[in-house]
Formats: structure tokens, sequence, C-alpha cells
């Protein structure tokens, strides 16, 4: 683990150097890389014959309702102010509920159910209530369950807090970004920091264990200075986690991006200098810096997953419960069950026209090979406890050594007795060390799928 002010420095030739276009690794291989598909009778049939009462589940919930478009967003996202429409979504989904309940069968509990978006706090008292009634009457749920929600800081009301709470949920996220006013502007979302205070303090007296903040770095007309204030009163709210992701910028995916203007977006060691001051000043406040992107209180479960070599990443991101078989459920969710992976169309036009007709929205599939498994745990045990055993890699030490080799000349990986261990710096290229492991990024053009790593 990285310690608090270190002062480390990144040589600018390093960032260089693995600024290059990476998977963010919350799957294995990564979705682009996914081959062949997943037809509905074949996938049906593997859940009934995957899923049991020893095989706890994790439940994605994808609610893509918006009342307004964010500049920055990635997220498959639909704006709409009619309620009306989110009845619809919910009457199709109540189907796709059903079908895969069927097949899923009585047996597995619930061990943690995440809702996200869109903006799931959208949802109006009653579709809160109905959506909760659809879920526990199709899977098993018990005391130890624990449920989580993304929320919009602006739509968040104390009677709102108070149904999340009685419905069951726990944990609350809110997609902050970033504090600044000229910043929000030219994002489109304005949250003064006084609003987002008081949301974290009524959701604290609402009775919340664990309290998350999304911010983002690499947004247009961020510079160090804003970005340090949006830090410090981050640190003041106190939240337990936060999750600092950077900015993908890809308007030839979301043709809303492009009415951000490019010359205002901090690149390069600009950009990179951001993160690294998050990651000192996350850390000076007595955060442990969690994997890629995270930061956790000591107390929280998150830091001690961490700590006990216990985190988990899915399609979910970090997590400290492993629900052993994850569904996805609604537009665009992905699910992981026993080696399958499966996609649901991410346009709403698609789900709808295939649930109408009595269809899951299958769009994109891949099942693992053994190669994929073990490769993608280990991985998965490098983004979690940057560090990996010798004896997990099975092709041997030797091999591990050479694929890592230039990444150790660089400072960004140790070779220790037993294992390799990923250095501070390296911590800044965790993803690029991942790559090393990959098999899909020995194809000539694989990279230019994705995000940047700096």
């Amino acid at each position: 683990m990285l310690n608090a002010g270190s002062g480390l420095t990144v040589p600018a030739e390093l960032l260089t150097r693995y600024d290059v276009a990476i998977p963010r690794y919350t799957s294995y291989p990564a979705l682009p890389d996914w081959t062949g598909g997943v037809d509905e009778e074949g996938w049906l049939a593997h859940l009934a014959r995957s899923t049991g009462p020893d095989a706890p589940l994790a439940l994605y919930v994808h609610l893509p309702f918006c009342a307004s478009q964010c500049l920055y967003c990635g997220c498959n996202a639909t704006v709409t102010r009619r309620a009306e429409v989110v009845d619809h979504y919910l009457d199709r989904l109540e189907r796709e509920v059903e079908r895969i309940a069927q097949a899923v069968g009585p047996g597995p509990v619930v061990a943690e159910m995440h809702w996200g978006g869109g903006t799931p706090n959208f949802l109006e008292a009653a579709q809160l209530d109905r959506l909760v009634r659809m879920l526990r009457g199709a899977f098993t749920f018990d005391a130890r369950t624990e449920s989580s929600i993304e929320a919009d800081p602006r739509l968040v009301t104390g009677e709102q807090l108070a149904q999340l709470r009685a419905l069951g949920f726990t944990r609350i996220s809110f997609g902050v970004q970033d504090l600044d006013p000229e910043v929000q502007e030219a994002i489109g979302r304005v949250q003064p920091a006084a609003l987002v205070r008081a949301v974290v303090e009524e959701s604290r007296a609402a009775g919340f264990q664990g309290i998350n903040v999304d911010l983002i770095y690499g947004l247009p007309r961020q510079t160090e200075r804003t970005f340090h204030r949006t830090l410090e009163e981050t640190i003041a709210f106190g939240p337990d986690r936060v999750a600092c992701f950077g900015y993908a910028h890809v308007p030839w995916m979301r043709a809303h991006q492009r009415r951000i203007d490019e010359t205002t977006l901090p690149v390069g060691h600009e950009r990179f200098a951001l993160f690294r001051h998050a990651v000192e000043r996350f850390l000076d406040a007595g955060y442990a810096w969690i994997g890629l992107d995270h930061f956790a209180l000591p107390g929280d479960p998150m830091a001690r997953a961490a700590s006990a070599g216990a985190l988990h990443r899915n399609f979910m991101g970090y997590t400290t419960r492993v629900g052993e078989q994850l569904l996805g459920l609604g537009t665009s969710a992905i699910s992981d069950v026993d080696g399958w992976y499966a996609q649901q169309a991410p346009g709403l036009g698609e789900w709808q026209r295939a649930n109408d007709a009595g269809q899951l929205a299958l769009v994109r599939g891949h099942v693992l090979s053994p190669d994929d498994r073990v490769r993608g745990t280990a991985i998965t045990r490098l983004m979690c406890n940057a560090e990996l055993p010798y004896a997990a890699w099975p092709l041997g030490e030797e091999d591990l050594c050479d694929r890592l080799a230039g990444l150790a000349t660089d400072g960004l990986v140790a070779f220790e007795v037993d294992r390799v261990r990923v250095s501070d710096i390296g911590r800044f290229f965790l993803r690029n060390i991942c790559a090393a492991l990959d098999a899909y990024r020995e194809v000539p053009g694989s990279l230019q799928r994705f995000s940047r790593a700096v």
C-alpha cells in the first residue's frame, strides 16, 4: 500500500510510454474481446444447472432513466421526465425477471444487490416499492443481503432516503464528479457543494451504513487547483468510500460528448497530476488506496477486505461480498455465471422489442476457455491485491518474469522470493501491468477500442 505523504514522483517518460488505450479489467476477457454469443435457450439452461443454494447471487439492476443529460456521461442512459416511461420499463423488466428467476430456481440467496443507471433515484416512490417487491418475489433475500443504490444528489429528499432505508438499502453512492462551478457548467451537472454536504449528512441521519462519493478527473476546465478544492470539500464530507475515475472522452460512441470543448480537457501529465494529487490527499486524510481507483476509511468493509486480501472485482466494480453468480437485469446489464458472460441490449428500443416478443434481449456473450479462467484469476488478483504469487500463474515463474521484465526495469513491479509485487509507482499503471498477462492484447490493433491508461 502506498504510504501517505510519500511525495511520489512519476517520471514523464513513463507517462508517455504507458499512456496507451487499455482495458479496465472489470472482466477478462474485456467485453470488446468477447467471441461468439449466447442464445437464450442455452443461457437459461446454463442458469438452471449453474445456480443453487451453495452459490450465492449478486444482482445488478440497470435503471437507465435520467431527468437531464450530463455531457461527460458514458453510461447507457435515456433522458425522460415522463413517469409512464418508467412504468412501461418496469412492466417489461418484470417479465424478464420472471423468466430468469424461473431458470435460477428458489435455492440461491442474494448476497448483494446494486441498482445502477442512469439515475436509480429518478424513480418515484411507488416505482421504488414496486421494483423491490418484484425482486423479493422472484429471488431469495435474507437479513445478510447488502443492498446499494446509485443516486443523483439533486433528486434526493429526506422522504426518499427514509423509503430506501425501509426497503433495505444500506449503502448509497452519490455521483458528485466535481464541485467546481465552472467545471459543473462545462459538463452540464450543476450541484453546489452545500447541497452535496446536506445530502450526505441527511443520509447518515437516515441510517445508511456506507456512503460513497464518485469523483471524475480529466473533466473540461479542471485544473490541479480547482480539483484540490473538490478533494478538500469531499474529504470534509467524510464519505466512507470514494471512487475517483478517469474521464473517458469517446464522442464517437457518445454523441452528447461532442458538446464538450476538447481544448479544455486536461491531457497527458496535466491529467495524470490530477489523479496523483487525489491519491496523495486521500492518503493524507487517512483513507486506504484500494485497487485501481477507490479509497476507503480504515474501518470500512472494503478497506478491511483489501487488507485481508479478500477484495473481489466484477462487472459492478470492487466489492467485499462474493456473490458467486452475478445476474444483470435490464438494458445493457451484464451477467457472469459459472464461466459464461452475457450482455443485454444496451439500447432501450432494442431491449423493449425483444421483451415484447417474449425473448431475452441477449446481444453478446462469451464462454470462458480454460486459459481465460486462469488468466482472469491472475488479473483479478493483481487488480485487487497488487501482487501475484508465482504459483498462481499457470505458465510458470519464468514465463511470468519474462512477461513483466520490461515493467520491472521501469520500476513498476518487483520480483520477490515467491511473488511479483506491484511497486508504489506501479499502482498508477496497474492496468498496463495486467495487460502483460492478457492474451487478447497480443493481437495487432487490439488496443484501439479502450480508454487510455493515463
